[in-house]
């Protein structure tokens, strides 16, 4: 039995042993309204799942009763791509997360009040897949509600992929591109550089940053074979990255080992001797470096 329609694609039912599961397909919903029967064979249905922790699905039934439903069903829609498109197991708490953002982002919009992202640039570098992804999932909304979707809430919508299937909070993984971001701006005042956020070297050392954080995360331990050499002829660059690590280990509460400084400090050695040399790049081509 129909519970409710979310909108012509997606409809929440309830099977005759009681439990509730959501059913995707074109056209599922169209014509139907609550009390109505459906068939679990039915052909249009091309997606179904059920929230199997009871916190999530007390979440979820509390959200049809503050949000649209039609924001609801369009988060549905958008889940089923992520899922199609990455082949990822995805947390299913962003059943509940997900609708509720962008319920808050679409007030904001409708309110005028701008949605600023100064990661933005950082996320489509960080997390290109997810990116593109959020591309679609705006294109979606925007068709949905006719309402312009700007490239700053695609950042946060990227992020929520991200976290659907990293299974890592939205909150942590915002903190670990702060993080990031806050270690470059270190890095151009103690180096007297500029770094072009369209070059190579910008993306190479922002993914690098990235991989030292998800290893320094996961408690993931490596070793430098040439840590003393490091030490003792790029002293000046070891002495930079240690002031980077005292800066990781004050933001995530994180102890971070030499071995990976020394990593750090090969890699500002790197950006020393490029200093001056950056050619700026279009959106397209870190597109391509990335995926490489």
């Amino acid at each position: 039995m129909i519970v409710r329609v979310l909108n012509h694609n997606v409809v929440w039912v309830k099977e005759p042993a009681g439990s509730e599961i959501v059913l995707l397909g074109k056209g599922i919903g169209f014509r139907q309204k609550a009390g109505n029967t459906i068939s679990l064979s039915d052909p249009r249905i091309e997606k179904k799942f059920r929230l199997e922790d009871e916190t999530h699905a007390k979440k979820y039934r509390n959200l049809m009763n503050h949000i649209d439903q039609a924001v609801i069903g369009i988060s549905e829609e958008i889940i089923a791509l992520i899922s199609q498109e990455l082949k990822a197991e995805i947390n299913e708490h962003i059943h509940v997360a997900l609708p509720e953002h962008i319920q808050f982002a679409m007030d904001r919009l409708r309110n005028g009040l701008e949605i600023t992202n100064p990661f933005l640039f950082l996320i489509k570098v960080l997390y290109s897949k997810e990116f593109s992804l959020a591309k679609k999932a705006a294109e979606l909304i925007s068709r949905a509600f006719d309402i312009v979707i700007p490239e700053s809430e695609m950042g946060f919508l990227a992020l929520h992929i991200h976290s659907a299937i990293s299974n890592y909070p939205v909150s942590k993984t915002v903190q670990l591109t702060s993080v990031i971001y806050e270690i470059v701006d270190k890095i151009e005042k103690e180096m007297a550089v500029e770094i072009q956020k369209g070059s190579m070297e910008y993306i190479r050392l922002i993914m690098h940053l990235r991989f030292v954080l998800e290893r320094i995360r996961q408690q993931k331990t490596i070793q430098h074979p040439f840590l003393d050499h490091i030490k003792t002829d790029l002293h000046h660059e070891f002495r930079i990255a240690k002031g980077i690590g005292e800066l990781i280990s004050e933001r995530l509460n994180v102890s971070v080992i030499e071995d990976e400084l020394g990593y750090i400090a090969m890699h500002l050695y790197r950006l020393n001797e490029l200093k001056g040399g950056h050619v700026e790049r279009s959106e397209q081509d870190v597109e391509k470096m990335v995926e490489e």
